[in-house]
């Protein structure tokens, strides 16, 4: 998967799996689930540059745990695997 690499702000990120089970103990379909806000940072960008020149220094790392938007990103499909390029600013904070 290392072999994708996001420009500029961008991160490289896979959902973790959704509960297949409701807090009741029901047996969820995947056409009910919601997708997951969960999420881990496989892939930091080439970075960014403020108004002055300077370097944006990523505040997540390779293998971090995040919480991303819901509907932020895009999907990509890649060796089979289903993953998300999202701008950094569409990661909500980091779990853990």
């Amino acid at each position: 998967m290392a072999n994708i690499k996001p420009l500029g702000q961008r991160v490289l990120v896979k959902r973790l799996e959704a509960e297949a089970i409701s807090s009741g103990g029901i047996v969820l379909p995947d056409t009910a689930k919601e997708k997951p806000q969960e999420a881990e940072v496989l892939s930091l960008g080439t970075g960014g540059k403020d108004d002055n020149g300077n370097a944006i220094e990523f505040t997540v790392k390779v293998g971090d745990k995040v919480l991303i938007s819901k509907y932020g990103g895009t999907e990509v499909k890649h060796d089979g695997q289903e993953v998300l390029i999202i701008n950094e600013s569409d990661i909500l904070g980091i779990v853990g």
